[in-house]
């Protein structure tokens, strides 16, 4: 069905039956309760119950990756004498802590 022919359609019948101007009693004090009973969101409440639930997934994935880090790896790879990287970095990181003189 064309969009623009049921568009025609549904104003045609909305014409045909206006609302009422009936409205119920104390309508407006009904609504107005209603919406006073609600309570606010509290964001802090909001915020706390959001970080409690990452917390979780956090410290599992601390567990698993310290778990992870005392594995012992496999250094016969190492088949083409290269330097440790680790013992590399370590050097280049104290090099500037090593010199006796200052240069100031």
């Amino acid at each position: 069905m064309n969009t623009e022919e049921l568009r025609k359609k549904l104003l045609a019948a909305a014409r045909a039956n206006p609302p009422g101007d009936h409205v119920p009693l104390a309508f407006e004090k009904r609504v107005l309760a209603n919406l006073a009973a609600r309570p606010t969101a509290d964001i802090a409440a909001l915020w706390a119950r959001a970080l409690w639930r990452a917390a979780v997934p956090c410290v599992a994935l601390t567990v698993l990756l310290g778990a992870f880090s005392f594995m012992p790896t496999n250094t016969t790879t190492n088949t083409v004498n290269e330097p440790d990287l680790s013992l590399t970095f370590e050097e280049t990181l104290l090099a500037s802590s090593d010199q006796q003189e200052e240069l100031w």
